[in-house]
């Protein structure tokens, strides 16, 4: 998968399009992440001694990794790999053919 917890990232279709956030989550086998600030959802909570009413939260939903690319250098890039002489592989820009770190 291209996306790593950490990176910023850009949304670049769907609801969310062209709003950019921090990966908090990445979940490979759904081929999903949770971006921070981005596709909110209602949750109905239940009455606990901490929150004797309930009531409802807003939490962060997934996206599909299809729709955001990573953001490099201030603009969307796609990923691509490079072989490094000792045999490590490295994440490359495809836009700029920088390293990409994290």
């Amino acid at each position: 998968m291209h996306i790593k917890k950490g990176m910023t990232v850009k949304v670049i279709s769907g609801n969310h399009k062209d709003l950019e956030g921090k990966v908090l989550n990445v979940f490979p086998k759904k081929q999903r992440v949770i971006i921070e600030g981005i596709n909110f959802r209602k949750r109905a909570t239940r009455p606990t001694q901490d929150n004797p009413s309930g009531g409802f939260v807003e939490r962060e939903a997934s996206i599909h990794v299809s729709n955001i690319m990573v953001v490099h250098g201030g603009q969307a890039t796609r990923v691509g790999y490079k072989k490094l002489e000792d045999g490590s592989k490295v994440r490359i820009s495809k836009k700029t053919n920088e390293e990409i770190e994290a």
